[in-house]
């Protein structure tokens, strides 16, 4: 529930945003109070008296209301509330957040709020998908701005594929998972592994892969949004602390091993990394050099030691359920269907990384959930929005 929470609503101008009105009315029924802007753009598609009607409240539409500015309207907004809503985010809407512009008074709120902020979008398929957009959502995720959708579906302008609005009753799903509104898991303990391992060969190489860990730090965030004393196991990445997450930062694969078995008992594992299957049989503490003769020195290899494996082994530490992650390049569901089976886990999330995809070091994601006998598969969505949804997936498994 939204007991007592205060969204603003930033209606954005595109044929979606009559859903706009049925996101209002839920966030209501389920005990939220509602505040809306209404851009310019907005109004060609719904009105005024519409919004208001739904959200009992005046719509806020002009940055020079005089009314409205003479108590700095646009900032008492953004602060007042517990969070901003852009439904539907446009592409026009999504380029103003991620470059700071502030010509309207939706702009103008979302730049001058102190609170967290999630845009859902919506528009056409080749606006979604072109380089422009996809910039400017790479730069909202990176500063900190939640991502739901789109969906994959049917357009009003008659084409298909990604761009389509979230339905309003999985948006308020969200914005209670982001507002703590829905603690399904608390008193729960998670484990998540996330990005690369690196192997040394000697002090200045190593064997490594093109993991980001931007998968697996997005659902060590969404556990810990949904209650769960999550701990994070990473190895070397770019990216900062999640929020509310415990973190501890390792190498190799030996290193992260005992890290995540130091981190039981838990309920829950997540095994997001993309650990390196083999290490050298020995390194030097010596550069390898080059000594002119074309000679190259021997690389024997053996093998790591397999982290999901050891989880999922039968035993009094094994947690409730131990989700693992199969990054293939083709057979993508019979190979992940395998391995789920070899491994002894419970799920194992399938991705084609593919070159091409995007998706290995990129920021969206399409996977297929594997369990006994099942694929489940997901259209293509942000990881941020695949983090939410595979959160509330587990915390349904456990609380069912």
């Amino acid at each position: 529930m939204l007991d007592g929470k205060r969204i603003l609503l930033i209606i954005g101008g595109g044929i979606a945003a009559y859903k706009s009105l049925e996101l209002a009315r839920l966030i209501r029924r389920r005990g939220g109070e509602v505040r809306a802007i209404l851009t310019k753009a907005g109004q060609e598609f719904v009105t005024p008296l519409s919004v208001g009607g739904l959200t009992h409240d005046k719509v806020y539409t002009d940055l020079f209301d005089l009314t409205a500015e003479a108590d700095m309207g646009h900032i008492q907004l953004s602060r007042d509330a517990d969070l901003l809503v852009v439904c539907p985010a446009t592409a026009d809407l999504m380029a103003k957040i991620a470059h700071g512009r502030a010509d309207d008074m939706a702009s103008t709120a979302l730049l001058a709020t102190d609170k967290p902020v999630m845009i859902v979008p919506a528009m056409n398929v080749r606006m979604w998908e072109h380089a422009a957009t996809q910039r400017n959502l790479a730069q909202l995720i990176a500063d900190g701005v939640s991502v739901v959708g789109p969906t994959e579906g049917s357009m009003a302008c008659g084409e298909f594929g990604p761009g389509r609005l979230v339905e309003p009753d999985e948006i308020v799903e969200a914005i209670e998972a982001k507002l703590g509104g829905t603690q399904l898991l608390a008193g729960r303990k998670a484990i998540v592994t996330a990005g690369p391992t690196h192997e040394p060969i000697d002090p200045v190489r190593y064997i490594a892969n093109r993991s980001s860990g931007k998968q697996g730090y997005a659902i060590a965030e969404a556990l810990a949004l949904l209650g769960a004393d999550t701990h994070l196991v990473s190895g070397p990445t770019a990216l900062g602390d999640p929020r509310g997450v415990k973190i501890t930062r390792v190498e190799t694969a030996r290193e992260m091993l005992a890290a995540t078995e130091a981190a039981l008992p838990a309920d829950i594992a997540i095994c997001a990394a993309a650990v390196a299957d083999w290490r050298a049989d020995t390194s030097t503490n010596s550069k390898l050099k080059k000594d002119g003769s074309g000679a190259v020195p021997p690389l024997s290899l053996v093998e790591n030691p397999d982290i999901l494996a050891t989880l999922s082994a039968a035993g009094p530490k094994r947690p409730q359920l131990v989700v693992g992650f199969a990054a293939e390049t083709d057979d993508v569901i019979d190979h992940a269907t395998a391995k789920r089976v070899r491994k002894g886990c419970d799920w194992i999330v399938a991705n084609d990384v593919s070159p091409g995809t995007g998706i290995m070091g990129g920021d969206n994601n399409t996977v297929h959930i594997i369990t006994d006998g099942a694929a489940e598969h997901w259209d293509p969505m942000p990881k941020a929005q695949v983090a939410t949804k595979l959160a509330e997936r587990v915390a349904l498994a456990l609380t069912s």
